[in-house]
């Protein structure tokens, strides 16, 4: 049972516009109705709403999913890695955390952390790559060098591969053309919605996650939703009323590690177009400055402004339904990515270019020791450049790292460092990952970010097989490519190149502290 707490939850006023409309469109919602967002976004719509389905209807994979683990079993696959970025990956992130499974995710393009993937042994190690359009390049780049992996060391691939997508797809197609083993996702439920769908549920059975409590958890749940003043119509609302555009997630005492990640993506990605949405900040604790003067929504009683308290299937379907209400509040189309696909299309346009005339060298604005920035301005120094940056008028603070999440963990500090000196809400995002979720908000959403992208040199490299470029050649595309996407709206930018990522970060850092 969904049960929300906090004192926060005494201003929600359902005599309010926006709860009124809530309340009125909730059971069209329920049954289906692609006209809620507008005429504009209603054929997008009329082929994303399954979602609603999904914890009746995932019943009907069960028997598929069990002849599959066993499979596993059989052969002895207990290994297992998820190659998928955004809606693939986040939601079975979620679930191994909370449920505390072994999964490895590779949701990245970094040569380091691919590296660090790859298993002593092969031989037990299952891949399970997911990718609803089946054109994903880091998807598609991670399923081609595991691939070849697995015929280097004279084990067949078809024996080591699930590959989970949309029926039809490139990826479909291809995948079992080949002889792979192929699970078929509903076309009809976007990425981020995805959670409950095959995406989610394949790795969750495959890592031993009881499916059948998750459904039923989601199912109990989603039946309350479409009632009056539901906890679905009250979170949309306040969320809605009481921030202006920032709010803050943490999962400090709940059980649901990692679930503000997988929230992040959902709402940042859904509302962050025609330059309005909210913009979720995941913290660490409900004290941490990161998320600046904004609602705190915590998942633990007594954590926050205001407390979600559910199970992890009962969470899920829950903020989905927040997600299409508070579009319906926003007026905008939940469903559709338009900036994400343009920073896929400067990525390849990018790539294009380097291999007809090689990676350009690119000349900072100035340079210490293991950094060199780059910025449009006549600032000398770090603190200088900053200071120009951020304006009155700035909401939030952006840091996005290409870099490994894991190696180069110590990064992650800049952004509590950041909150601190400037008062406003940070975000951070490893890159390429933050592009399939906060990556849709900094361009479509409302104009007031400013934006810190860190890039650095990587000690190896890995080739992508039948491309004819590298990992890490990849990499920069991708934080080049979003970065000229940025600066083509006049927006604040700043990147810092770590000549070496290690001495670079800890030079950074120190930067940041003498502020």
């Amino acid at each position: 049972m969904v049960n929300l707490t906090g004192p926060v939850l005494s201003k929600y006023n359902a005599e309010s516009l926006v709860a009124q409309d809530l309340n009125n469109i909730a059971n069209s919602l329920a049954l289906k109705d692609s006209s809620l967002w507008g005429e504009a976004a209603k054929l997008e719509a009329e082929v994303r709403l399954n979602w609603l389905d999904l914890p009746k209807s995932s019943r009907d994979l069960l028997p598929e999913l069990d002849a599959l683990s066993a499979w596993a079993r059989a052969k002895n696959l207990t290994n297992f890695i998820l190659c998928g970025m955004g809606g693939s990956s986040l939601a079975p992130e979620v679930m191994a955390k909370t449920y505390k499974k072994n999964l490895t995710i590779l949701d990245t393009t970094d040569p380091g952390q691919i590296k660090a993937g790859i298993p002593t042994t092969l031989v037990n190690t299952l891949v399970i790559v997911g990718s609803k359009s089946g054109s994903t390049i880091e998807t598609a780049s991670q399923k081609a060098f595991f691939e070849k992996l697995f015929q280097d060391a004279n084990l067949d691939p078809k024996e080591h591969f699930v590959i989970v997508t949309d029926p039809d797809s490139p990826l479909d197609k291809s995948s079992r053309s080949a002889g792979f083993k192929v699970i078929n996702a509903d076309p009809k439920v976007g990425g981020r919605f995805s959670a409950l769908s095959a995406f989610g549920l394949v790795p969750a059975a495959l890592i031993g996650i009881d499916l059948s409590v998750l459904l039923d958890d989601a199912d109990h749940a989603s039946q309350s939703f479409a009632q009056a003043n539901s906890p679905a119509i009250k979170l949309a609302t306040l969320i809605f009323e009481q921030c202006e555009q920032n709010f803050s997630l943490t999962d400090e005492g709940s059980n649901v590690s990692g679930l503000g990640d997988w929230i992040e993506q959902l709402i940042a990605e859904s509302t962050g177009k025609d330059q309005r949405g909210r913009l979720p900040i995941v913290i660490e604790s409900a004290s941490a400055q990161v998320s600046g003067p904004a609602l705190k929504i915590g998942f633990a009683d007594g954590v926050a402004d205001l407390n979600v308290i559910a199970n992890l299937g009962e969470h899920f379907i829950l903020w989905e339904w927040v997600t299409a209400l508070l579009c319906r509040a926003l007026k905008v189309d939940p469903f559709n990515q338009p900036n994400v696909t343009e920073a896929k299309e400067r990525t390849g346009e990018l790539l294009l270019q380097w291999a007809q005339s090689g990676v350009p060298k690119s000349t900072a604005t100035f340079s210490t020791e293991n950094l060199e920035i780059f910025f449009n301005g006549n600032a000398k120094n770090f603190a200088d450049a900053l200071n120009s940056l951020i304006t009155p008028t700035s909401k939030y603070l952006a840091v996005m790292a290409y870099l490994n999440r894991f190696e180069d963990s110590a990064i992650s500090e800049i952004r509590n460092l950041l909150a601190t000196k400037t008062k406003i809400g940070t975000t951070f995002g490893w890159g390429p990952r933050f592009l399939h979720s906060t990556g849709q908000f900094h361009k479509g959403g409302a104009q007031n970010g400013v934006f810190i992208q860190v890039t650095g040199e990587s000690s190896l490299d890995l080739d992508i097989p039948n491309n004819g470029f590298t990992f890490q050649t990849l990499l920069m595309a991708q934080a080049l490519g979003d970065a000229a996407a940025i600066a083509s709206r006049n927006f604040p930018i700043m990147r810092i190149h770590l000549k070496n990522r290690e001495a670079g970060i800890v030079e950074l850092l120190e930067l940041v502290r003498a502020l």
